[in-house]
């Protein structure tokens, strides 16, 4: 491995400490020193005067638990400066466990991409250890960690059903829980938003969630309700919080919000909240990406639960019954008329028709001359959408934003220009979370420090993570490191055109080696499989 030179670089830590000037030295996938004047000797120099070389970028909130396994070059997150992601996020964990109805729903998550065959052939695995280990032989541009998914759980032992466990089967998904974090998974998550994680009550959580703080992990949720579609934004804040002070574990806020117009205006109630938890000795944080706008499947979005209770087939069932039909309208309605209207759901990503993708619901619902929860309906029938929802106001982001406790992540995935990655029109955030809040928050509205928005992408989401020796530049941390042109760092990808790299990151190195060089892929893939607190 090649010696790297860093030199005449503007330095921030990580910690939030102010800026200097140094040279770094890389060697062996380590730092080894930084110099304040002297050279030493490398094989590689990379001059970085008039740039900010800062720590690796690490995402607390993704869903690229598939990216790799099709890719293993995904770029969208190693361009960004990300250099480590945590997976298996919202309460999926789509690639393990793989028993009962979870590998049926992880077949189905497949069908989307083309030419998926070879990945289909290479899954033989059923635990959370075969997967990891799947993970490191298929390689990634940058290092992976993991959390196993509680709707992924249910799904493997219980299905789709709306009904508590019994005895046996919370037992099951105890034992699933521990086997998964023995094997190297760093957290679990929940997704009670979501069906059938909706489902659980919240001793069913607290039980799983034991797991967890016996081996000091993390807790990360999809809260119930980021707004007032079931039991409320901060009834749902309260529960989350009170699992973590029950089973005793670090609880992470995954993406915070105030989601739709009935809570907008709520940030700082929502962050008093968070405060007294940690002043309560609760060890309690968010997480945000810096965008109104959301993005889930169809289902979640603006189906009522009631009407997921059984999988797909008994949606269809539901649909199909005339009654029952009506009454589901009735509840894609009240969840529309919650937002800002169907001009606020955007198509993404639609297999069926992709001709429909960028469109919005009233756009679709006018070319199919139906009123736009039928319209939800007939494109459901034909097979699962993604969909972006404009649902949240600046003035509540940007206060998230500046907030001490809330870290930057993008709830996307690492996805790619080209290739088996490169379709639909995802959320720009897969491609522009990092460099949208430095060009947002730090260089435009001066909301928050260069240094302090570096801290919320590395040593911040390092401690929650729980990891020893990332996300700080310093002697014999790892070398995971970014350079940037601090004035240029723009987010180039839109709603309209998502699919474009961002400018300004112009060097990421990844364990020792540059993977982005002057804006460049590299082609290298030397990501890790992060599996305990020292990886």
């Amino acid at each position: 491995m090649d010696k790297i030179e860093i030199k005449n670089a503007t330095i921030i830590d990580g910690l939030g400490g102010e800026p200097y000037i140094g040279n770094l030295y890389l060697n062996d996938g380590k730092i080894i020193a930084i110099s304040h004047g002297e050279s030493l000797d490398s094989d590689i120099s990379i001059d970085a005067f008039g740039k900010i070389v800062t720590p690796g970028f690490i995402d607390l909130h993704t869903h690229s638990d598939l990216s790799f396994l099709l890719d293993s070059t995904a770029q969208s997150k190693v361009r960004q400066g990300v250099t480590m992601e945590l997976i298996g996020n919202c309460g999926m964990s789509p690639c393990a466990p793989l028993i009962g109805e979870s590998k049926d729903l992880l077949m189905q998550r497949l069908s989307t991409y083309e030419n998926n065959e070879g990945l289909i052939d290479k899954i033989n695995w059923t635990n959370y250890a075969g997967y990891i280990e799947a993970s490191r032989k298929s390689g990634a541009t940058l290092n992976v960690a993991f959390q196993v998914g509680h709707g992924t759980l249910r799904s493997a032992v219980i299905g789709q059903e709306d009904r508590p466990p019994s005895a046996d089967e919370l037992t099951e998904m105890k034992r699933l829980t521990g086997e998964a974090l023995d094997a190297g998974a760093l957290g679990f998550s929940t997704g009670l938003f979501y069906a059938p994680g909706y489902y659980a009550r919240t001793d069913e959580i607290i039980a799983i969630a034991e797991e967890v703080g016996k081996r000091n992990k993390l807790y990360s949720t999809h809260q119930r309700d980021e707004g007032t579609i079931s039991v409320g934004l901060f009834t749902s804040l309260n529960e989350a919080i009170e699992i973590g002070r029950r089973a005793e574990c670090k609880v992470q806020i995954s993406h915070v919000k105030c989601d739709f117009q009935k809570v907008w205006g709520k940030a700082d109630k929502v962050l008093a909240l968070i405060e007294n938890a940690v002043d309560e000795g609760l060890d309690v944080a968010g997480d945000q990406y810096p965008y109104p706008r959301s993005s889930t499947g169809i289902t979640g979005a603006l189906f009522p639960r009631w009407s997921l209770s059984g999988g797909r087939e008994e949606t269809l069932k539901i649909m199909a019954n005339e009654d029952s039909r009506g009454e589901l309208i009735d509840g894609i309605n009240e969840i529309i008329d919650q937002g800002i209207g169907p001009e606020a759901v955007l198509i993404a990503r639609y297999v069926p028709d992709e001709s429909l993708e960028g469109k919005n619901l009233a756009e679709i619902s006018d070319l199919m001359r139906i009123p736009p929860a039928e319209t939800v309906l007939s494109m459901y029938e034909k097979g699962e959408a993604m969909v972006i929802e404009y649902s949240m106001d600046e003035n509540d982001v940007d206060k998230f934003a500046k907030h001490h406790l809330i870290a930057v992540a993008s709830d996307g995935s690492s996805v790619s220009k080209e290739g088996i990655l490169s379709v639909g029109k995802p959320h720009p955030r897969s491609y522009g979370t990092n460099p949208r809040f430095i060009q947002k928050y730090v260089n435009e509205k001066k909301l928050v420090s260069i240094q302090e928005a570096v801290r919320k992408m590395t040593s911040m989401p390092a401690q929650r993570i729980g990891l020893t020796n990332r996300g700080r530049l310093i002697p014999g941390y790892a070398a995971d490191i970014v350079i940037m042109d601090l004035p240029n760092v723009e987010e180039k990808s839109t709603f309209v055109d998502p699919h474009q790299y961002p400018k300004g990151i112009t060097h990421v190195i990844v364990n020792g080696e540059i993977v982005i060089k002057d804006e460049k892929f590299t082609g290298k893939t030397p990501g890790k499989m992060i599996t305990n607190f020292d990886s």
